[in-house]
C-alpha cells in the first residue's frame, strides 16, 4: 500500500480507503459482524489506514461494529464519519440536517457507537438546503476546540459552497476545511471541471466515492447480477443507458483482458490516477481482495489515455488531468 499527504494536514493516508456502508445489515442487505471483521482485517493488514463510514449507514450498524473492530488499535487509523441523516431512520427533525443542533447531537452518538473519545475526519454528509455554511463552519470549530474532532471535511457540495466554505474558515481564522468528498468514476466525470481544480487550489484533500460506477464497470449487470441495482432504491446505481457508457465498459473489459485482470480492477486503478483517495466499499471478502489487487495493476500510458478518451464527458474540449496523487 502507498501512502501519500493528505491536502493540508500532516496525515499520511493510505491510497484507497474503506468505505463501510456494507458494515452491518440493518438496510436489510450488508455484511454481519463476522465477515465485517474479516474485510477489516485484510483491509489493515493490506496497510489500509483510512476508515470512512457515517451515522446513517446501517442505520448506525457500521459505526458500532467498527468501535468494536478499533478496540486496541485506535491510533491505528484515521477515522471519518458523517453527520446529516442521523441513524434512526424515525429521527426527530431537530436532530437531522446540518444545524448546530443536529451536529452536536449526531457527533455525541458516533462517538457513543464508534467507542472513541474523538472523531479524527468529521464530514458534513451533504448540503441540507437550509443551514447556512456561517452556522456549519462556526459548529464544527466550536466542536475541535472541545476535543470532539480534528479535522473537518465538506461530502457532496458544490464547487461554489466549497470555495465559499474554505474562504469563509480562513477570513475568520476558524477550523479550516481540510478535506472534500464526492462521486468520481468512469461513468461520472463531470467533477473534473471544478470540484478537482478548486480542491487543488486550496490544497484539499479529496476522497471519491463509487469509483466503480455503483458497479456498473466490473461488467456484472451485463450478467444479470442486480447489486445496486435494488439495493438502496437503485439511489448510488449507474445503469448502462446511453452509447458512451457501452463504449466506456467496452474499453474496460478489452483492457482487463489485455492485462488478465478485471474489468473492476482496471476502473479502480483509472480511479487512483486522479490525485484522489479512491473509496472502496466490498460486502464480501472476494470483493474486498479483488479491489486490493487493483493497487497492483499497472496500466500503459496508451490504456489510461483510450479510458481517458472513451470517458471524456465534454468530447469537444480538450482532456484536462488532475495531479496525480501518491508517494
Amino acid at each position: 500500500m502507498k501512502y501519500g499527504a493528505f491536502g493540508n494536514t500532516g496525515l499520511r493516508i493510505s491510497q484507497v480507503a474503506l468505505g463501510t456502508g456494507n458494515f452491518g445489515t440493518g438496510w436489510g442487505h450488508g455484511a454481519d459482524a463476522q465477515v465485517s471483521k474479516s474485510l477489516f482485517n485484510t483491509y489493515a493488514e493490506a496497510g489500509g489506514n483510512f476508515i470512512d463510514t457515517a451515522d446513517t449507514y446501517q442505520f448506525g450498524q457500521s459505526e458500532a461494529l467498527l468501535g468494536d473492530l478499533l478496540k486496541g488499535r485506535r491510533e491505528d487509523f484515521v477515522l471519518a464519519t458523517k453527520y446529516t441523516n442521523g441513524a434512526d431512520r424515525s429521527a426527530n427533525r431537530l436532530v437531522t440536517g446540518n444545524s448546530r443542533k443536529a451536529m452536536v447531537a449526531s457527533v455525541e452518538a458516533s462517538l457513543k457507537r464508534l467507542g472513541t473519545d474523538r472523531i479524527d475526519m468529521y464530514w458534513v454528509h451533504h448540503p441540507d438546503g437550509v443551514t447556512s455554511l456561517d452556522e456549519i463552519l462556526r459548529g464544527l470549530d466550536d466542536l475541535a476546540r472541545a476535543g470532539k474532532i480534528l479535522y473537518a471535511g465538506l461530502s457532496n457540495f458544490a464547487a461554489w459552497q466549497l470555495s465559499r466554505a474554505v474562504t469563509i474558515a480562513e477570513l475568520s481564522h476558524s477550523l479550516p476545511i481540510a478535506a472534500v468528498q464526492f462521486e468520481h468514476s468512469l461513468v461520472r466525470r463531470e467533477f473534473e471541471a471544478d470540484i478537482f481544480p478548486a480542491s487543488q487550489a486550496f490544497n484539499l484533500g479529496m476522497v471519491t466515492w463509487s469509483p466503480l460506477g455503483g458497479g456498473l464497470l466490473t461488467g456484472k449487470y451485463r450478467k444479470g447480477e442486480a447489486g445496486r441495482a435494488e439495493a438502496l432504491g437503485g439511489k448510488v446505481f449507474q445503469p448502462e443507458n446511453s452509447v458512451q457508457r457501452t463504449q466506456i465498459l467496452d474499453t474496460v473489459i478489452k483492457i482487463a483482458e489485455e492485462l488478465g485482470t478485471t474489468p473492476g480492477q482496471v476502473a479502480l486503478a483509472w480511479a487512483g490516477t486522479h490525485g484522489s483517495v479512491p473509496i472502496i466499499g466490498p460486502r464480501s471478502l472476494p470483493h474486498l481482495v479483488e479491489n486490493l489487487g487493483a493497487l497492483n495493476l499497472e496500466m500503459s500510458p496508451d490504456q489510461v489515455e483510450r479510458l481517458d478518451l472513451v470517458s471524456n464527458p465534454n468530447p469537444s474540449a480538450p482532456a484536462r488531468r488532475p495531479v496525480v496523487w501518491g508517494g
